[in-house]
């Protein structure tokens, strides 16, 4: 279908982003808006266009029929967008009421990232149109795009119900129903789309998700099984069957994934990591750089969306109340580095804090979503150790959401950010927790959690005091509370 092709972070594990489940950049005609294909989410174009005549009809010609707009597409199609956008506005300007060029000059403003417009437009496309089932289609997906799950829903079921055989809808409504939490029915809507396109990938692969998210887990196993066997290079179904074989208790099976995985792609990180979360051998004492950095961009896009919608993430509201108990009343006058800072979900509730508030972390893909809260002073692509070694003395605070539970082993760590911090300056942070091990474990998800005893002992061994380790449930995980550690400590005077 047409699909605005957003590859959302899957629900199970964290940061784990996954392909089909629906938007992003708008993809031009043949009817309808850009997909990112898994992995490499470059921008193609999706054919079958459902393009209306001026009268509202459901379906017309194809773009190569007589059509003054037929030029204009094919420019659009072959990434001339400036042409494109000349030709939809000198046709708008003479027949205001075009739902074609209205329709596609809304797809091209969502590729400028201008998705209001985009939504504006497409609306008055439907509104000459009321039968236009792509542009109802694609209304949904740009509502999807803009973290409106309900109303792109409506624009899903609008498209449908003109159309029930759509089954780029049926897989779209699937995906926002178990966004909204709703995931028995998605998996109704996904089956609808599989029902009439029985060997599409996405609706494969969503249906998995969905089929999880139910804890129905051996039908999961199934869809994503389904998903390899029409597209064997399909690292987000590899990713996610393995983890979910071993939560299912396949730890064996789980293991051969990654390894099979690893042993093809032998430059990806995420296979190599995951092989080690899910056997226990060879378990680095943190994870890579290019791991945390592959796994990052590819998560980016949907990070907030999936964290804040269907994760119910507490991490930086847990960390800043800690944090707002030893700190004066908020005055903008601390230098405060928001180490892993993601999208900048901790930098509103920081800033009331800072004179200066820094940003670091390895991804550009969830920097550059941080940039766009514009809260920052400064935002820094630095693995954060490196970071911290280089700026001794400069901050007043640290707080670190969800970053440290990528490493193992935490003094390196909590030696840099001692030296990093002024005299009885606070850093705070963030941890998965656990109770059954003496220091630090890998888990199947790839992160690790840490015991209350060695988190005090690496604080303490790096020179901080006055120790505060409070659990905290930081988001839920299948379902379930993740149980963390909310971990707030004082450089000690030297």
């Amino acid at each position: 279908m047409h699909a605005l092709g957003r590859r959302t972070a899957d629900a199970a594990g964290g940061p784990i982003v996954r392909s089909g489940e629906m938007l992003n950049n708008a993809r031009p005609p043949d009817g309808g808006l850009l997909c990112r294909s898994p992995p490499s989410r470059k921008d193609s174009m999706k054919r079958h266009a459902r393009r209306p005549t001026q009268r509202p009809t459901r379906r017309s010609p194809g773009a190569g029929s007589a059509n003054p707009l037929a030029d204009a597409i094919r420019r659009h199609r072959a990434g001339d967008l400036a042409s494109a956008e000349a030709a939809y506005v000198a046709r708008l300007a003479v027949a205001p009421d075009d739902a074609n060029a209205l329709h596609y000059l809304g797809i091209l403003r969502h590729q400028q990232n201008r998705t209001e417009e985009a939504i504006t437009l497409v609306t008055r496309a439907l509104h000459v149109a009321p039968t236009y089932v792509d542009a109802w289609s694609n209304l949904g997906n740009l509502y999807k795009e803009s973290s409106k799950p309900a109303e792109a829903e409506s624009a899903y079921r609008r498209a449908l119900a003109t159309d029930p055989d759509h089954t780029g809808s049926w897989n779209n409504l699937g995906v926002v129903l178990r966004a909204q939490g709703k995931p028995a029915e998605a998996v109704t809507a996904l089956r609808n789309a599989l029902e009439r396109a029985p060997t599409m990938v996405d609706a494969w692969f969503n249906l998995g998700n969905a089929l999880r998210s139910c804890g129905t887990l051996h039908a999961a196993i199934t869809a994503y099984r389904r998903v390899l066997a029409l597209q064997p290079s399909h690292g987000y179904a590899q990713d996610l069957l393995g983890r979910v074989l071993y939560v299912a208790g396949e730890r064996e099976e789980a293991a051969a994934i990654f390894r099979e995985w690893a042993a093809r792609e032998p430059a990806n990180p995420i296979p190599a990591h995951m092989l080690a979360a899910c056997s226990g051998s060879d378990v680095p004492a943190r994870a890579s750089d290019a791991y945390i950095r592959t796994t990052f961009d590819r998560f980016a896009a949907s990070f907030d969306e999936v964290l804040l919608q269907r994760l119910d993430y507490h991490a930086p509201e847990a960390l800043c109340a800690s944090l707002a108990e030893v700190l004066a009343q908020p005055g903008r006058a601390l230098d405060i580095l928001d180490a892993g800072c993601g999208t900048g979900l901790c930098g509103p509730l920081l800033r009331p804090y800072a004179r200066s508030l820094l940003g670091v972390d390895l991804s550009a893909g969830m920097l550059a979503r941080a940039r766009t809260r514009a809260l920052y002073d400064g935002l820094i692509e630095e693995e954060l150790v490196r970071f911290l070694i280089d700026r001794p003395g400069q901050f007043d605070v640290i707080a670190s959401a969800d970053t440290l539970c990528y490493f193992g082993e935490l003094l390196p760590a909590m030696q840099a950010a001692r030296d990093s911090l002024r005299p009885e300056g606070w850093l705070a942070f963030t941890l998965e927790r656990a109770d059954d091990v003496d220091s630090h474990r890998i888990n199947p998800h790839g992160r690790y959690s840490h015991a209350r005893e060695y988190v005090a002992a690496s604080l303490e061994g790096a020179g901080f005091s006055s120790i505060s380790i409070e659990p905290q449930a930081l988001r839920l995980e299948l379902g379930k509370p993740v149980a963390g550690w909310v971990v707030r400590a004082r450089a000690k005077r030297t």
